[in-house]
């Protein structure tokens, strides 16, 4: 009896040991990719309204895979007995904090994308010159208020801490559904419709983007209000798996960018920088109608220009 206890122990310690173990591995490649981002953003590149949610994003991620590094490392190390009580405390808001915050960055970044299309004039002519910067502001205080209020309340009270989460819940299917409709109506206007818009690489950034955040970053949202449950039946299993996946949204953004701004450009790729490449990325121009970047000449056209 003792000798399968053991067995069924070291199965379970193999199976949270190596997504563990791959959480870590992913998260220092993302830091590592957001770093570039950030630095790309915030120092070498002329900033639009697009320019400064990405840099946003770029942070967002960087504390998700930061707080999720320190997490793995805590599960290797099997440090929870330790401190079981401050990590109950700390994780809503470590892990929290960051999660709702990259949310709600990507579901402004869709919504005015949407907004800019479908009303072109208003976003021209009315839209504040500072939306972009205050909008951010915004989310990270509010993101920072709810994680904290999360984690303060189920420390108190069970009841408080059940409604709490079902209005965070509330707060992120709202989130989704925005997140949803303006990523349809961007497919829409492309696609169909009599006015269609040219498809642009800011477009494709933002719809990649948001497909990866449903894919593997969804999951996490879930599993946040399902982990009391699942911690009863399978133990801390099931939210290590989520913790993976997130890590693995947030490391898959630099790549989307650097993927999409790179795309079409092999006769310059030797020429190319990183700073290029994410310019690139977060062009709201057509192909042809690229700065730097002509549409191709044919043999005739080649002679008009050089004559």
């Amino acid at each position: 009896m003792d000798e399968s206890d053991q067995n069924f122990r070291s199965d379970i310690d193999t199976r949270i040991m190596i997504p563990s173990l791959l959480a870590i591995v992913i998260a220092l490649c993302g830091l590592a990719g957001n770093a570039v981002v950030i630095w790309l953003l915030g120092f070498r590149l002329r900033r639009n309204p697009f320019c400064v949610y990405i840099l946003n994003l770029a942070v967002a991620d960087c504390l998700v895979l930061g707080s999720t590094t320190a997490h793995a490392l805590m599960v290797l190390i099997d440090y929870f007995r330790v401190i079981f009580a401050f990590y109950n405390l700390v994780i809503n808001v470590v892990l929290l904090f960051p999660y709702l915050a990259g949310m709600s960055l990507l579901s402004a970044i869709a919504t005015e994308r949407c907004l800019s299309i479908v009303c072109p004039i208003w976003y021209r002519c009315r839209r504040p010159p500072h939306m972009s910067g205050v909008s951010c502001a915004i989310i990270w205080a509010l993101s920072l208020v709810l994680a904290s209020l999360e984690s303060l309340l189920c420390t108190v009270s069970y009841d408080l801490c059940w409604l709490f989460d079902f209005f965070l819940c509330t707060w992120l299917t709202f989130l989704f559904v925005i997140l949803c409709v303006s990523s349809l109506a961007l497919l829409v206007k492309v696609f169909y419709g009599s006015r269609r818009r040219k498809m642009t690489r800011l477009i494709v950034t933002i719809l990649i983007t948001v497909l990866v955040f449903l894919l593997c970053g969804l999951p996490f949202a879930f599993g946040w209000f399902l982990v009391p449950w699942m911690v009863d039946a399978y133990g801390r299993l099931p939210y290590i798996w989520f913790n993976l996946f997130s890590c693995v949204n947030s490391s898959a953004n630099p790549i989307i960018y650097f993927f999409v701004g790179s795309f079409r450009q092999r006769q310059q790729r030797l020429k190319s920088t990183l700073r290029m490449v994410l310019q690139r990325a977060l062009q709201d121009t057509p192909e042809g109608e690229e700065p730097g970047g002509a549409a191709a000449q044919g043999p005739r056209e080649q002679a008009e220009s050089v004559v």
